[in-house]
């Protein structure tokens, strides 16, 4: 039966396992990953959590509090760190990410956007780094986000926001020195919208629509017809308050500015800003019959 539950979400996995095993062979390889396994498991267990499945050399785990699970995850590191400078043979590491979030649990498992957001924790950590959302942060203690940094944001699958991206410090002597008034949420913006015209079809890119197509197939956000024009041809999207154009064309688009600075883009993107005209596959004199123009609003 299917059960509503609201828990923090842990990933834990061995960082580049398929080189230990090229490197070191099977059977040595296999025996350290499988003492990492173990280790996280028991880390787990320790900090009252349950472990869901273990998936190749990474392991999934759900706490009731966020507290429990970052007690867990600084035990995972601080072990497997302690343990591969004693084996002077495979020096390994690990990378832990953490999301609190509600989740359907169904059996033995679990599912939901949530679990989603905390594999791309994962995703974004490094070697010896936790990586935490900042939904994670707000269920800590007081005591424990004083531990706790944002480092970036990042886009998730499914998500139409970005999630903020904190690291737990849980050995500070090899943290990177960051500055502490680092505003990500606050920096200046240049616009909060862009308007991209097409004849009388008038999109906007913000906060509330963070992206758009555009291109010669019917279900395009603005949809222009021309043999030089791909299916898809480009993208307009919002990214931490800047706007980018990305080009996923074969003729590649051309931009002119109000001063009459002309960019060519081909499969790269570039940044958008104040006013202009976009020509897919060919350059485009402002009012042309397939110009595209767009401007930032504030």
């Amino acid at each position: 039966m299917a059960r509503d539950l609201e828990v923090a979400i842990i990933f834990a996995d061995v960082v580049g396992s398929t080189q230990l095993y090229d490197k070191y062979g099977d059977t040595r390889a296999s025996a350290t990953v499988a003492a990492c396994l173990d280790v996280m498991k028991d880390a787990t267990h320790q900090y009252n959590g349950t472990v869901i499945k273990t998936i190749g050399d990474e392991v999934m785990s759900t706490f009731e509090s966020v507290d429990e699970a970052m007690g867990a995850a600084v035990m995972m590191q601080s072990r497997i760190s302690a343990q591969s400078r004693k084996d002077a043979g495979i020096p390994v590491s690990i990378r832990i990410g953490c999301h609190f979030g509600p989740v359907v649990q169904e059996q033995n498992d679990i599912f939901g956007a949530a679990v989603h957001t905390a594999n791309r924790m994962t995703s974004q950590a490094k070697s010896r780094q936790i990586v935490i959302s900042g939904e994670t942060v707000k269920h800590m203690s007081p005591d424990l986000r004083k531990q706790a940094r944002q480092i970036d944001v990042a886009t998730v699958r499914g998500r139409v926001d970005e999630v903020a991206l904190w690291e737990l410090l849980w050995n500070p002597e090899e943290a990177t020195s960051m500055l502490p008034t680092i505003g990500w949420e606050d920096k200046e913006k240049r616009a909060s919208k862009m308007l991209i015209t097409f004849r009388d079809n008038v999109v906007e890119v913000s906060e509330k629509r963070k992206g758009i197509n555009i291109g010669r197939a019917d279900d395009n956000d603005v949809v222009i017809k021309g043999n030089l024009i791909s299916r898809i041809h480009a993208k307009v999207e919002m990214r931490r308050g800047k706007f980018v154009l990305i080009d996923q064309s074969t003729n590649g688009t051309f931009l002119q500015d109000m001063d009459g600075k002309e960019t060519f883009v081909r499969r790269d993107m570039t940044e958008l800003s104040d006013e202009g005209t976009i020509g897919l596959g060919r350059a485009e004199a402002p009012g042309a019959s397939l110009a595209i123009h767009y401007k930032a609003i504030e």
